[in-house]
């Protein structure tokens, strides 16, 4: 079981690495990464204050289920808004075939205007108060075993890259 705990300096951490961290100014975010390799992908945004945040389970480009988990950066439990709901459908109406057929995307209202927040995946991802049962409709789609992956999802399938052990042969994959 991971357990994360934020320490001093807005950090989050598993007991060891520094997984995230609200760093302020460039002198300072260069020091908070010492050791991390140079081709390691390091995403850097403003810090903002979303006046509310919802977790939207989608499930064949449509909105499945969702709910509230923050207000102003606190955790908020509740169902999700009907205009939470109406930007999701929206959202997805616009990206219908781009994302897998079973995903969680996070939105939230953002000094008036609607955001996506970031897109999950949905077996790693908190069902908060959605209902529980389409939560799990989601989910199963998501980790469904790769013979039954609909076409529309093949291309989201990842594929593990051979290891020194595996070359070497002192471990076979299994798929």
């Amino acid at each position: 079981m991971l357990s994360l705990q934020l320490g001093g300096g807005g950090r989050v951490t598993d007991g060891g690495d520094v997984l995230a961290q609200v760093v302020e100014g460039e002198l300072r975010l260069q020091g908070a990464y010492h050791g991390v390799g140079e081709r390691t992908p390091v995403l850097v945004s403003d810090i903002v204050d979303f006046t509310a945040e919802y977790r939207l389970h989608l499930l064949d480009g449509v909105v499945y289920t969702g709910s509230q988990y923050a207000a102003h950066g606190r955790l908020h439990l509740g169902p999700p808004s009907t205009d939470a709901l109406a930007f999701g459908t929206d959202l997805i109406a616009g990206y219908e075939h781009t994302p897998p057929s079973a995903i969680i995307v996070d939105v939230g209202l953002l000094g008036g205007y609607w955001a996506v927040i970031e897109a999950n995946a949905a077996w790693a991802s908190g069902a908060y108060v959605a209902d529980p049962d389409l939560v799990l409709d989601v989910v199963l789609r998501a980790a469904s075993p790769t013979a039954s992956v609909t076409a529309r999802d093949r291309e989201f399938i990842r594929r593990p890259q051979p290891t020194a052990a595996l070359q070497a042969g002192r471990f076979k994959p299994v798929y």
